[in-house]
């Protein structure tokens, strides 16, 4: 198992320009089973769980040329039918979060698909429903594969999916787009209110109208989806990546730096600069740059009534809770309290028990709220010996690593691996001294 070793107590300073975004790059890249034509899709982030989605589209039969780095050009003419039906493959699915969006093509394309339980981050209860329920909306049957541990989802022989209305119970984004890819082959109108409307969501329902589908309202919470038969080739860039961006931001400030983030698609940002300034961050817009200054103190601001503030995750355009994490860690170090509030997952916040080892003052209110009250970098960290429990946890204790006073090692960084792109090379650039072992 591979570790950082990870000197804590340097300033960090010049540029450093965010990957694409690992959460629309999931979903495009699954969008590519929609049509046997070419889809070329840039700035791919070469994490681990791309490169795992993108072996498992080669393992289907996906053609896949890799033009240079981020940028492949796929070819989905000859899929294996018979494999993606494969135990093997379903085993492989169920250890790939991201696979889950596979299923919405290979249903709208092949009539018949498997969804596995899906791995990933151990954050939590993952529901599936939204995505089960709108493909048996659409027309899809269902059943359970005790063996495979798998729900079998197929169109009835001699039928197709069609159209219809549904009101989601939850606005899930990956159950949305999962939805989505479904019914633009679908006959008919489909129209899904409580829609997720996350950016990333609206790049996916941008490359498939570019390719000949027809959704209306895209950026709202109600999209209507007129089927079409076939859809032809892209090509795509993703976004940068807007998890990684609020972590610069995070890290610049837990560590008393100067650092600018490059090239961020500033108005795809929503709320998270104006968190990140309610922390005290005086951050500054440059183009389409983010420049974070140097600062003293970080001064968390109160409520108008003078209440301590509060920071929750919401469905866009509200916060998002992968975010969460890193807004913590930095908050130890910011000056006064703030209440911060996962809503989403009831094991999210179970990593801060390794930061108040370090000296952190944070109280664990329940699996879904902890207060933090701010050391102002009058206390540092202690280093420390911690193992990364998901994505967001990891990159939050290497942000705190960085910070702490003497040598910290954090295991299990396959982890943060998943979802950040040569986090210690590009760190390390900015004056960071963090060691792969």
């Amino acid at each position: 198992m591979s570790s950082f070793v990870v000197e804590g107590g340097y300033k960090l300073n010049g540029e450093i320009t965010p990957q694409g975004a690992k959460n629309e790059a999931l979903q495009i890249i699954s969008a590519v089973l929609l049509t046997d034509q070419e889809v070329t899709v840039s700035n791919i982030p070469e994490i681990l769980d791309i490169k795992n989605l993108i072996l498992l589209l080669e393992g289907m039969g996906v053609k896949v040329t890799r033009h240079e780095k981020g940028k492949y050009t796929f070819k989905a003419d000859s899929i294996d039918t018979d494999y993606v039906m494969s135990l093997d493959f379903v085993a492989r699915c169920a250890k790939l979060r991201g696979s889950v969006m596979v299923v919405g093509p290979l249903l709208a394309r092949f009539g018949r698909a498997y969804f596995p339980k899906p791995g990933g981050d151990q954050i939590g209860r993952r529901r599936v429903d939204t995505h089960i329920l709108g493909f048996m909306n659409l027309g899809a049957d269902q059943e359970y594969d005790t063996d495979r541990k798998a729900f079998y989802l197929s169109v009835p022989e001699g039928k197709s999916l069609k159209g219809r209305y549904m009101l989601l119970d939850e606005a899930s984004v990956t159950g949305t787009a999962n939805i989505v890819m479904a019914a633009v082959l679908a006959e008919g109108v489909t129209t899904i209110y409580n829609a997720a409307c996350e950016p990333y969501l609206q790049q996916l329902c941008r490359m498939l109208n570019r390719m000949g589908a027809k959704i209306e309202g895209v950026g709202s919470n109600l999209l209507t989806i007129t089927g079409v038969e076939k859809l032809g080739g892209t090509e795509h860039r993703i976004l940068p990546d807007m998890i990684e961006i609020g972590s610069f931001i995070a890290l610049a400030a837990m560590n008393q730096s100067s650092i600018t983030i490059k090239n961020v698609a500033y108005d795809e940002l929503g709320m998270i600069p104006d968190v990140f300034m309610k922390l005290g961050v005086n951050l500054e817009r440059r183009g389409d740059d983010i420049f974070i200054p140097e600062q003293e103190s970080y001064v968390i601001d109160s409520f108008l009534d003078g209440s301590i503030l509060n920071v929750a995750d919401a469905p866009w355009p509200g916060l998002s809770p992968d975010l969460l994490s890193v807004i913590l860690v930095m908050a130890t170090q910011c000056k006064g309290s703030v209440l911060i509030h996962q809503k989403m997952f009831e094991s999210r916040l179970f990593f801060v028990d390794k930061l108040i080892d370090m000296g952190a003052q944070i109280i664990l209110c329940d699996p879904h709220r902890a207060v933090v009250i701010g050391h102002d970098h009058r206390c540092r960290l202690r280093a420390g010996r911690m193992s990364s429990p998901d994505i967001r946890a990891g990159i939050a204790l290497l942000i705190a690593a960085m910070s702490a006073n003497g040598t910290s090692i954090i295991s299990n960084i396959d982890q943060i691996d998943r979802g950040y792109e040569d986090i210690d090379g590009r760190l390390n650039a900015l004056g960071a001294k963090i060691t792969r072992q």
